[in-house]
């Protein structure tokens, strides 16, 4: 049966990062003929600028109903300071589609990569299951005497029990199937008493039910710095919106920066999920041809994995590899070519590889 994948180029360098992420899209759909449908959708800061359109009802159903999955680009226009339509298209999907498990690879492909002095490639491979659905991003609070001396600002942090434990669940039940030893936790649990000892306090009770994997424990700036002072300790990592927010960054810096970084937006179990690089829309960088279309393409990876073809996943990622080795790159991660340049090269190794 065909697959549907509606695709929102974005903004910025998201349109350009999308075109080659559908061109390799196209190129692997047609050497393994596979029966993918493109619904491409006018979507971003354009659409918003010229009709105030964001997310209509209609489109936001018909996706929910009759796709596999969306590949988005990056979000945000300096043309549009409120960035009211990437809130609706990016938290649209995220909460109407409950896709509560934001997940992360932090893999570094090549030891040049790896800006740190003792560690290289072989030491950074883990991956981040960040909630997506509450903590402080649910925009529940308001502003009191705002613009005066006395102003309140509240923002509140919401976590709910099935909240927490499904995605606690979610990042054991990765790791029993890759065959990981341990999932680290991270929290504020000793500052944060009651949000926080919930999450405690769920995670070593969903611990339990995997007697074969080890729960670490660990508060997020604690995390954040073995991340950097031995990251090959670490395998699978589970926190909440906002740490994961952070932390995910820190792991972009791990695998080379945020142009070799994807991600998928997942409701384990169910049929429709988001595919976004991590990366930003970088407005100055736009239609300049610099920008590193490799996250993009490892997001495309991802979506396949999703979509039931978990070996072409691991064949994209092996062409990256390639590519960064032999320098077919772009600058941000030590080569001189061009967006369109390095995607180009990365097909070039693709169709080899599907013969």
């Amino acid at each position: 049966m065909s697959q549907r994948i509606a695709v929102l180029p974005g903004d910025g360098i998201g349109t350009e990062v999308t075109r080659e992420a559908v061109a390799l899209l196209e190129l692997v759909a047609a050497r393994r003929s596979l029966d993918l449908d493109l619904w491409h959708l006018d979507l971003g800061a354009d659409r918003f600028l010229r009709d105030g359109t964001t997310l209509p009802t209609a489109v936001f159903e018909e996706i929910r109903d009759t796709c596999d999955a969306i590949l988005l680009g990056a979000l945000g226009d300096p043309r549009v300071p409120s960035n009211d339509h990437a809130r609706d298209i990016l938290f649209g999907f995220r909460f109407g589609l409950d896709l509560y498990a934001n997940v992360r690879p932090v893999r570094c492909l090549d030891d040049r990569l790896s800006p740190l002095k003792h560690h290289g490639a072989a030491d950074i491979d883990l991956v981040v299951f960040r909630e997506n659905t509450e903590g402080v991003y649910v925009n529940v609070g308001g502003q009191v005497r705002r613009g005066t001396p006395d102003e309140i600002a509240i923002n509140e942090d919401i976590n709910t029990r099935k909240g927490v434990e499904r995605i606690l669940r979610a990042a054991f039940e990765h790791a029993k199937l890759h065959g990981k030893k341990r999932v680290h936790m991270a929290d504020k649990s000793n500052a944060m008493k009651h949000a926080h000892e919930l999450w405690l306090r769920a995670f070593r009770e969903v611990a339990r039910e995997y007697p074969d994997i080890e729960p670490v424990h660990v508060y997020v700036d604690a995390l954040c710095l073995y991340m950097v002072q031995d990251p090959s300790n670490i395998e699978v990592v589970v926190t909440n919106n906002l740490f994961g927010d952070i932390v995910t960054d820190l792991g972009a810096a791990l695998q080379g920066g945020l142009g070799m970084a994807g991600s998928a937006n997942l409701h384990p179990g169910r049929r429709c999920a988001m595919f976004e690089p991590v990366h930003g829309s970088a407005p100055p960088l736009a239609g300049k041809d610099l920008a590193n279309p490799f996250a993009a393409s490892l997001t495309v990876g991802m979506m396949l994995s999703h979509l039931g073809h978990p070996e072409l996943e691991t064949l994209i990622e092996h062409c990256v590899r390639d590519c960064v080795v032999a320098l077919e790159c772009t600058k941000d991660v030590g080569g001189a070519l061009g967006t369109r340049a390095a995607a180009a090269a990365l097909r070039a190794r693709v169709a080899v590889r599907l013969g």
